[in-house]
């Protein structure tokens, strides 16, 4: 056994199993082909020196604790089939040129950014996620994004060295400064700060509360059919690209008293949800509404150039104080048909 194993005048001690990449909770463990590969053969080379361990027990118990870690893993990953992406779009799997630097978006086991492979929870795949070549992304200050290539072929991967662009593809461009700084591993102790949370409808601590439809390109929801009954699932990216695949989405027009609609909000139901199930809990988190039982109006399919939606209208009366809709032409259009 390694001398790493043994204590000072050879007085053995547990040695601690690292834990896998951190994934947060309720996160589906996203994994490319390649990446799925690799977890089994991780596995297989596990399973390999748990028999040459043989009745070594310290070292029996450290092999078994990080195969039965290695195996959660693997039983939870859902393996994404690049061929059906939206070639023009970023998603998951897919290869991106931006500010002279390729980088490829994969599961959290996969991910090295010193190999230029970033994780899908990560910041900057978070920005990348649901943009097109030629698309930009402001930062703080004067700093942007600029979406330079799409790609689900291979690419050369942008290496870094020592935090420095070490190899970069085949552009003869002058290599950027890094503009935002991957997150690093997070430990067992660490109490990582959920990033999968959609970029919800907030409320803001100064001024009005403002209500902003959520948005998470990597979130996966259900494919319905008319009738309402879930057939499958998609990324939210690739329900929004003009694939018209039916999904769907709650729509609230709060009335008061008067009986004058006061609010109107709306939400993608969540994949296993119903729809009321998911209308009760964003009410709950959004709009601060518990306690109420909203009421189904009716349901019909919208239909637009890049969506397609089955919509439940509820309504619920309310004379709270509930944050402020957009007023922008297309956020009204949503409730047109209601």
């Amino acid at each position: 056994m390694s001398r790493g194993f043994i204590k000072e005048g050879d007085q053995e001690e547990i040695p601690r199993v690292p834990m896998r990449a951190y994934l947060p909770e309720g996160v589906p463990n996203y994994v490319t082909k390649e990446g799925l590969e690799a977890l089994k053969e991780e596995l297989e080379q596990l399973e390999a020196e748990r028999v040459k361990a043989g009745d070594n027990y310290i070292m029996v118990n450290f092999l078994d604790a990080s195969i039965k870690l290695l195996v959660d893993r693997i039983n939870n990953a859902v393996e994404v089939d690049i061929s059906k992406s939206n070639k023009e779009t970023v998603s998951f799997g897919a290869w991106v040129r931006y500010n002279g630097r390729v980088v490829r978006i994969v599961g959290v086991d996969e991910a090295d950014v010193n190999k230029g492979l970033i994780s899908f929870i990560s910041p900057i795949a978070k920005l990348l996620i649901g943009k097109k070549a030629g698309d930009f992304i402001e930062l703080k200050g004067s700093e942007k994004i600029t979406v330079e290539e799409v790609s689900f072929e291979p690419m050369v991967l942008t290496q870094i060295i020592n935090d420095k662009p070490a190899k970069a593809s085949t552009t003869t461009e002058k290599r950027p400064r890094r503009i935002i700084e991957e997150q690093p591993e997070t430990t067992v102790q660490a109490q990582p700060i959920e990033e999968h949370v959609a970029v919800a409808a907030t409320v803001k601590e100064e001024g009005p509360r403002r209500f902003e439809p959520e948005v998470n390109p990597i979130e996966f929801l259900p494919i319905v059919n008319e009738r309402g009954n879930i057939v499958g699932r998609a990324m939210y990216v690739e329900l929004h690209q003009g694939n018209k695949m039916l999904h769907p989405v709650a729509h609230l027009h709060v009335i008061n008293g008067k009986g004058e609609t006061t609010g109107r909000y709306w939400w993608h139901v969540a994949f296993g949800d119903t729809p009321e199930k998911t209308l009760k809990r964003k009410m709950a988190e959004t709009l601060g509404l518990s306690g109420v039982n909203p009421k189904l109006k009716r349901q019909y399919i919208r239909e637009t150039k890049a969506e397609k939606e089955l919509v439940y209208v509820f309504t619920v009366v309310s004379e709270a104080d509930l944050p402020i809709t957009p007023e922008v032409k297309e956020y009204i259009e949503v409730f047109a048909k209601d």
